[in-house]
């Protein structure tokens, strides 16, 4: 997709300099997203490490789990929000992050923190943390170069070509730059949804106590409340969606455009409805 974009943008602006640019800084946003990606994502959460004193259960759960899941001891962060939520990050097992807030470890029990620490644990065994901060650098590459080629395109930054192929190829890139964005966007969400429901799964066989995680999800529903620093970007990282919002009913099309799937159908799939 970018490879293609870039190459419709140097063709209007007949200059291989804008498709040497796209590639030179898709290659830069991806190094620079494999090796900082969780201090970036901490970053924009606001989280702090988790101290032995003051987060004693959440770090002896997520500690057994990882024993129990044969992964490394990932670090532990807490947020220090209200609002009840959860994420895992980092590039791979052995650099993982696992974070949730004091909403959250405020509103559930022992089994429940277990069920929802067992989940994000499973983003990392199924290597989904790798695999949202590669979807997420397509999405934002592509939203920015879509940009530039509309903003290019308005100050008439192409030139004309013999038998108005100019023309053509403005239409084509306008075209491309309006749906590639909403085309990367839905594979991110895709995804993002995908993931969740094998998280579940994954989380309940490592507890072997599906209730419990089915348990916090319908906590985590019931409270609604927004992250103070929910951000779009990271919005797909965390168990639930971080802008909260009242629990309604969806369409199949709005349903698209959601970084979670359903917390219901989540729920019914745990306790054996689906």
């Amino acid at each position: 997709m970018i490879i293609a974009l870039g190459w419709v943008f140097s063709l209007y602006y007949q200059s291989s300099s804008v498709l040497f640019f796209a590639v030179v800084f898709a290659v830069g946003m991806n190094i620079v997203s494999y090796w900082y990606s969780d201090k970036i994502v901490l970053k924009l959460a606001g989280a702090r490490p988790a101290h032995i004193q003051t987060d004693t259960v959440l770090i002896q759960i997520v500690e057994t789990l990882s024993i129990t899941a044969g992964l490394p001891m990932p670090k532990v962060y807490v947020v220090d929000d209200p609002a009840p939520n959860a994420f895992a990050t980092g590039r791979d097992k052995e650099h993982a992050v696992v974070c949730a807030t004091t909403g959250l470890l405020a509103i559930l029990d022992k089994t429940e923190l277990e069920g929802v620490m067992a989940h994000e644990l499973s983003h990392i065994g199924n290597r989904d943390i790798l695999l949202s901060t590669v979807v997420v650098v397509l999405a934002g590459f592509v939203s920015i170069l879509s940009h530039m080629f509309l903003r290019g395109a308005g100050w008439g930054g192409g030139r004309d070509r013999e038998g108005g192929s100019g023309g053509i190829l403005l239409v084509i890139g306008i075209v491309l730059a309006i749906l590639t964005p909403l085309a990367a966007t839905l594979i991110q969400l895709a995804v993002s949804r995908k993931r969740e429901f094998l998280a579940d799964a994954s989380g309940a066989l490592l507890t072997r106590y599906p209730e419990g995680l089915a348990r916090a999800l319908q906590k985590i529903s019931a409270n609604g409340a927004p992250l103070m620093k929910a951000n779009q970007a990271t919005a797909h990282l965390f168990i639930a969606n971080p802008f909260g919002g009242a629990v309604k009913k969806l369409s199949w099309v709005q349903t698209l455009f959601l970084t979670h799937p359903p917390m219901q159908e989540r729920v019914d799939a745990l306790i054996g409805k689906q």
